[in-house]
């Protein structure tokens, strides 16, 4: 037996938590926030992780594993049975208001850490199935038209100005969520529009994915304030937007600063040097290996089990929670960064464009 695929197991440490969170009625109820952002992004200043890939021989078997994708099917189950055990709980006139809030943290952790995480890497396989379980992931969030803008959008125009979801030199994130929201949804009206078209389908049809999308999305909203309550449905609110923040903030750090080169009338092709990099292990098991995102963007079929590290990546200083937190503070993400790229583009070709 495969010993060394158990350690994906760790990815349900953070549902474990967010069970204890939303099972609390006062201060545990933080249990998951303090968790993910004190107490991994502490572990993970004193960690570098390993930068050893797969060899071709485990790679070809790891691939073929069904255990890794057993895994994370698993999550979507449990995504829908947090979300409602968190409706439940927090309809609970009892509770005070800071225990309500600690589990709206509690699930829009469990929204954006591991269900868009799990939606992003199930949107990228070819079957039926798992981009539906995508799709049901990203409704819990309410944010669908990711499925599309993700693919098509930013894998296209990553590391470019016309890509909202790639933050720019000196962009601070609270701006960057602005840009990279709207213009991610409306870059997804926009290439739905263009797929219909190309197929000679109406855009005001079934057919068109975003509005069924906005459909289903409105359907839930509905259901939620009628099953339970307007309060119930604003904490839930709170938690979706919490959720599809924590992806945005982690779109902000994958390619602050970095940028591919213009090509004729496009650019270069993508490469591992577009996407910063992070090895730290906490980080990349809890995240099923998101922070190894130069190879996922150099080769986005690649399943988490089996990215790789490139020497010529830039990297992190941290894992992401870390990096997650250090943003959320400008003039000090500015200070780290600004000095990693520095030191990058001594060593490196520059792919920063000011």
């Amino acid at each position: 037996m495969n010993f060394s695929r158990l350690k994906y197991l760790l990815v349900y440490t953070i549902p474990a938590f967010i069970v204890v969170s939303l099972s609390s009625d006062g201060w545990g109820t933080y249990a998951t926030i303090i968790f993910t952002f004190i107490f991994i992004p502490l572990l993970e200043l004193f960690m570098s992780g390993s930068t050893e890939n797969l060899s071709k021989i485990k790679e070809a078997i790891a691939k073929e594993d069904r255990f890794y994708d057993y895994i994370l099917y698993a999550l979507v189950p449990m995504q829908y049975a947090i979300m409602f055990y968190f409706l439940h709980n927090v309809s609970d006139l009892t509770l005070p208001l800071y225990a309500k809030i600690g589990m709206v943290t509690a699930f829009g952790i469990s929204c954006g850490v591991f269900g868009i995480n799990a939606a992003h890497e199930l949107g990228h396989r070819n079957t039926w199935y798992e981009q539906l379980m995508s799709k049901l992931l990203l409704l819990t969030s309410l944010y669908m038209h990711f499925f599309i803008e993700h693919n098509r959008g930013h894998h296209k125009h990553v590391s470019t100005d016309e890509d909202p979801a790639s933050s720019r030199y000196g962009e601070v994130v609270y701006t960057f969520y602005f840009r990279s929201v709207i213009g991610g949804w409306l870059s997804a009206w926009r290439l739905e529009a263009s797929r219909l078209k190309s197929e000679g389908k109406a855009f005001w049809s079934i057919h068109n994915e975003m509005l069924r999308f906005q459909i289903i999305q409105l359907m839930l909203i509905l259901a939620i304030g009628l099953f339970f309550n307007l309060t119930t449905l604003l904490f839930f609110l709170v938690s979706a937007t919490m959720g599809f923040l924590l992806l945005e903030t982690v779109n902000y750090i994958e390619h602050y600063g970095l940028r591919r080169k213009k090509k004729g009338a496009g650019y270069e092709r993508t490469l591992p040097i577009h996407s910063w990099n992070s090895n730290h292990p906490l980080g990349r098991l809890l995240l099923l290996e998101l922070s190894r995102h130069s190879d996922h963007h150099f080769v986005a079929n690649r399943k988490y089990q089996t990215l790789r590290h490139f020497e010529e990546s830039p990297q992190m200083p941290t894992g992401y929670p870390g990096m997650v937190l250090l943003s959320l503070f400008p003039p000090l993400w500015f200070m780290v960064m600004h000095q990693q790229l520095a030191k990058y583009t001594q060593v490196h070709e520059s792919t920063l464009t000011t």
